[in-house]
């Protein structure tokens, strides 16, 4: 069973990240347990997922648009978005996009190229879990969220800058 880090311990995965087949429809889809599947399957057919015993969440490519799961965001449990590539900064957007603009409170996970350089950066925007790829230490990685103490920019964790907080505590 695959580890991630979840609200800053490392725990075990439950989850099964569910492909698209070819034709654009998922197969093998177990009745209870976890799945994870694409934005696109989940808008083809919510209702479906919703009616299985086991609880279903939903994955976010880089170009998908938020926006479009906003009316869902109560039922999910859990909200993951894919880095297919360390450059690539979309998935930082989408969190925060998540987090503020739609007000998302379940578990918000990233996957895909997610390395321990990242975390920081991915929890000030709101990620709260993450799925470190598979030639990184977890344990390292884990460490990485602690590495700083403080941050000029405002973010989703601390949205005062710190040049305000500065002057309040003054």
């Amino acid at each position: 069973m695959q580890k991630i880090i979840k609200d800053g311990v490392i725990v075990a995965d439950d989850w099964v990240r569910l492909s698209l087949n070819e034709d654009g429809t998922v197969s093998n889809v177990p009745q209870d347990g976890d799945v994870i599947v694409s934005l696109a399957a989940w808008l083809a057919d919510a209702p479906r997922w919703q009616a299985r015993q086991g609880r279903t969440a939903v994955w976010l490519a880089p170009d998908d648009d938020p926006a479009l799961l906003a009316a869902s965001l109560d039922r999910l449990p859990l909200v993951a978005v894919d880095f297919p590539a360390f450059a690539d900064g979309r998935g930082y957007s989408i969190g925060r996009l998540l987090r503020e603009r739609y007000n998302y409170r379940g578990e918000l996970r990233a996957l895909g190229d997610v390395g321990q350089d990242q975390l920081h950066y991915l929890w000030q925007v709101g990620f709260n879990a993450f799925e470190i790829k598979p030639t990184q230490n977890i344990e390292l990685a884990l460490q990485a969220l602690g590495r700083f103490s403080d941050r000029y920019q405002s973010t989703f964790r601390e949205p005062e800058p710190l040049f305000r907080r500065r002057v309040t505590r003054d």
